[in-house]
């Protein structure tokens, strides 16, 4: 991922990966964007405490931005879970 700069938003983030990237280097800034993950939801110390930055006008709890991001994470996984099987032709019956 890579943050957009000048966007509206201090948490705009782009998903295109740059050419040119090697899978090893793809997987280390995704463990990157786990660690400062981690590191925001620590500091933030209670799920009820309210985002630093907003969605929409609206500065959700640390619960919702959670909830979100795990029901976020789920789709896309199961969006390439579709992908792999059409490419391996393996279900996972």
């Amino acid at each position: 991922m890579r943050r957009v700069a000048g966007g509206p938003d201090p948490g705009d983030v782009g998903m295109d990966v740059p050419a040119g990237l090697t899978a090893p280097e793809v997987l280390a800034g995704y463990r990157a964007a786990i660690e400062e993950s981690d590191a925001a939801i620590r500091a933030a110390g209670h799920p009820d405490a309210p985002s630093a930055v907003s969605i929409d006008g609206r500065f959700h709890t640390l619960r919702w931005v959670l909830a979100h991001m795990t029901s976020e994470t789920a789709r896309h996984a199961g969006h390439a879970d579709i992908l792999r099987e059409q490419l391996d032709g393996v279900t996972g019956r």
